[in-house]
Parts: structure tokens; C-alpha cells; sequence
């Protein structure tokens, strides 16, 4: 049996409520989507990575650094809607959906998340997940928390902090979130997806769930139409640029590991 092909695709738009035109915006002498980009290059499963926008200025500039950039229309409710539209033009067997505002990501994160749909060919979703180290990160409802069964399967995603950790069952919530009689560990759920194509396009085909509307995240859809999601608990965590003073703290690690290699 040949390997599937698997392309990574990065959804961008330039409207941005709180960093308009981040995926533009410089660091280190190259705009942010460049850096994504790069690294996507770098992931061992990958065999192509494309950047779908609705936006010829971000089209041009992907154009201008040699990357591949497909257009798109911009009714589109959602980047994995976006996604869907180039997967159902792209001849390929694996999709993987790269966040564009991710410029210091790890490839080693993607090729993680991609593995268990490569050697599995009934898996048809997967994601990644790290643990949850701080009580302020498992309570933010910004953090996306994830609980799995003992096989890796998704159960829930929520913003509240799931599990919930009982006092009286003898949590301590002033400690690391680590349950002292259970032993459980929280997860952060992380942005990344891998689809089989068919399952991106039967998925966005779909209209949003209950779940989905309630909580704000669209992988409650997937769940709540009876489908599975598999999760790979990975040690990364990603550094996102979603306000000003992200942009600074990710240009100074830019600096420092520039340094570094240098």
C-alpha cells in the first residue's frame, strides 16, 4: 500500500480585530506567514504546504517568498471552511490545518499530530493536546482544555476547566494541576487538525452544532455528529500573536534563536 499524500495547508486573512494584518506584519525581516510557512517545510510528513487566502496582498507576498498561495473566496465562515475549499480542487489523501499567526511553531508537532492518520487508515481527525502545568491556565476560558478516553479519543472540549478538579475529593487548588488521587493531568487542546479529505469536506458540509454555538469551537461538531477525534499529548506549547505585546515577546525568541544558530 502507497503512502497517502498529505498537503498542510494555513488559512490567512488580513482582518484581524485586535492585530489587523498580523500575518503581514515583520519579524525578523520576513512577514509572519513566511515564518509558518518555513517551518511547515520542515515537518518530515508534509509533502506540500499551501497557504489559502482571500486576500491578493497576502496572496503576493506568499507569491513573493516563492511559497504556493491559492485564492479563495470571502464568505467563508471559518479557515477550515477556507481549507475545504482548496481540498476540493487539490488532488491529495491527508490535509493538515496550520494556524497562520503560529510563526514559531514546531514541526516535529505537526509530523506528531500526522502519524497516528498515516499508520492507521481507518483514523479520519486527529489533533494534539500538552499538559495543562499551571491552575491560571486550566481556569482561562481562552485555554481550550480536552478530555480523552484511555485510547487517545477526544470525550469533550470545552472552555471551562474540564476535568473539573473536587476539593473535597482531594484536589488542592493552589498546586500544579495535577490530581494527588487520580493523578490526572489536564489537557490544552492545540489548533492543529489532520483529516482525511473526504472527512474535511463531509465536516464543513455540515452545518454548526449546538455544542459548537454554545461553547465557540467548531471541533464540537465533529463530536456531536458522532464522529471520533484522536488526540497525541505532545510537550509543545504555541506561542501565538494575537495582540501587540505578542508580536514583541515572539520577536525577541526570534532574536534569541537567531543568536543561537549564529
Amino acid at each position: 500500500m502507497s503512502r497517502p499524500s498529505i498537503v498542510g495547508m494555513i488559512p490567512a486573512r488580513l482582518a484581524s480585530t485586535r492585530l489587523p494584518g498580523k500575518v503581514l506584519l515583520d519579524l525578523a525581516g520576513k512577514p509572519m506567514i513566511q515564518h509558518v510557512y518555513e517551518r511547515c517545510l520542515q515537518a518530515r510528513h508534509l509533502d506540500e504546504v499551501i497557504v489559502a487566502t482571500d486576500d491578493r496582498r497576502v496572496y503576493d507576498a506568499v507569491a513573493g517568498f516563492g511559497g504556493r498561495v491559492e485564492m479563495t473566496g470571502d464568505h467563508h465562515r471559518s479557515g477550515t471552511d477556507r481549507l475545504a475549499e482548496v481540498a476540493s480542487r487539490v488532488d491529495c489523501d491527508i490535509i493538515v490545518n496550520i494556524q497562520g499567526d503560529e510563526p514559531m511553531i514546531e514541526p516535529q508537532a505537526i509530523d506528531a499530530a500526522v502519524a497516528p492518520v498515516v499508520e492507521d487508515p481507518v483514523l479520519q481527525m486527529a489533533t494534539i493536546a500538552t499538559p495543562i502545568d499551571s491552575r491560571e491556565e486550566h481556569l482561562d476560558p481562552s485555554a481550550v482544555k480536552v478530555v480523552v478516553d484511555a485510547e487517545g479519543w477526544a470525550l469533550y472540549f470545552s472552555r471551562a476547566p474540564i476535568p473539573y478538579f473536587r476539593v473535597d475529593a482531594g484536589a488542592d487548588p493552589e498546586h500544579p494541576r495535577v490530581h494527588p488521587v487520580s493523578g490526572i493531568t489536564p489537557l490544552k487542546h492545540i489548533g492543529l487538525y489532520v483529516y482525511t479529505r473526504e472527512m474535511l469536506l463531509w465536516y464543513t458540509g455540515l452545518e454548526p452544532s449546538t455544542l459548537e454555538l454554545t461553547e465557540g469551537l467548531e471541533q464540537l461538531r465533529v463530536l456531536q455528529a458522532g464522529r471520533r477525534i484522536r488526540v497525541v499529548t505532545v510537550n509543545y506549547s504555541p506561542v501565538g500573536v494575537d495582540t501587540p505585546e505578542d508580536l514583541e515577546r515572539v520577536r525577541k525568541l526570534l532574536a534569541v534563536e537567531g543568536d543561537s544558530r549564529g
